[in-house]
């Protein structure tokens, strides 16, 4: 008598046991989501009568795409720890705090934004820096998560190249991209114009004014152009004349973004433990 490998009548293929998991999944979302629970329930039911593969191929990449994220905020939260002194009492009374438990809650509210390794490396030195340091309010720190969230990675290399090179023109910051310069109505100077009105728009940077000694921005003085030798032509998107700097906000940006602050406990993911700078001085 030959073996069946027919499964019995009602039951699912033993060998697709993740399937059951995607289903307990999405069964359990639709009690945990009100409004979506009748959305959920209706497509738990259909799709275990009707076993379709492409349903569960995507089930099992949403599930794992949740298990990723999960991983990235664990990962995160664990790395911010490691930064603070929760020895210090000013410290440990701001992390408990609902103003800091609010910033915590917005930036893990947006991962989405945080599409890659670098911008979740600025949530946590943005978070790092807010539980340490008080050089700003935390509304202003609220509009760096937004920030996060609305600007690219180029917007960003954008703001730390003026860092570096306060006054630098638009080609100058192009020029150390590394790449060729390209026509004036090409998609990358459309892009490079882009980057500049929302920095520009956004508080960012702007343009380099001169000062008095109160701090009142001066008027430019307007620069006579002799009849018939005005440029007929529009300005560049790589323009060389006007000179560029970051505000007030912007440097704040880039000392809570792009300044970490050193562990001082070493932590590897994946480990229970984690052994404090003086703990390993000490048993070295």
């Amino acid at each position: 008598m030959e073996d069946s490998h027919e499964p019995p009548p009602g039951n699912l293929p033993e060998e697709q046991g993740w399937q059951r998991a995607a289903r307990g999944a999405i069964q359990a979302i639709g009690g945990a989501i009100p409004f979506a629970g009748g959305l959920f329930s209706a497509a738990a039911g259909y799709w275990s009568e009707r076993e379709q593969q492409r349903i569960n191929e995507f089930l099992n990449a949403w599930i794992q795409m949740l298990k990723d994220e999960l991983r990235e905020k664990q990962e995160t939260i664990a790395e911010i720890v490691t930064r603070v002194d929760m020895q210090d009492e000013r410290i440990a009374e701001r992390v408990r705090s609902d103003e800091f438990q609010s910033l915590v809650k917005k930036a893990f509210r947006n991962w989405a934004g945080a599409e890659s390794a670098k911008k979740r490396a600025y949530i946590r030195n943005i978070l790092s820096n807010a539980a340490s340091a008080d050089l700003t309010s935390d509304d202003v720190i609220n509009l760096f998560l937004d920030w996060l969230q609305n600007y690219s990675e180029f917007h960003f290399a954008v703001v730390a190249d003026i860092y570096q090179y306060p006054g630098a023109t638009r080609r100058q910051i192009w020029g150390r991209t590394g790449k060729g310069l390209p026509r004036e109505d090409s998609a990358e100077a459309d892009l490079f114009k882009l980057l500049f009105r929302d920095l520009s728009t956004g508080g960012v940077i702007r343009q380099h004014r001169e000062t008095d000694y109160a701090g009142n921005f001066l008027k430019p003085k307007a620069k006579p152009v002799p009849k018939g030798q005005a440029d007929p032509r529009m300005k560049s998107a790589f323009d060389n004349s006007e000179q560029y700097e970051l505000t007030a906000i912007g440097r704040q940006f880039v000392h809570y973004a792009m300044t970490e602050l050193t562990p001082k406990i070493e932590y590897h993911a994946g480990s229970e433990e984690g052994v404090s700078k003086e703990e390993k001085a000490h048993n070295a």
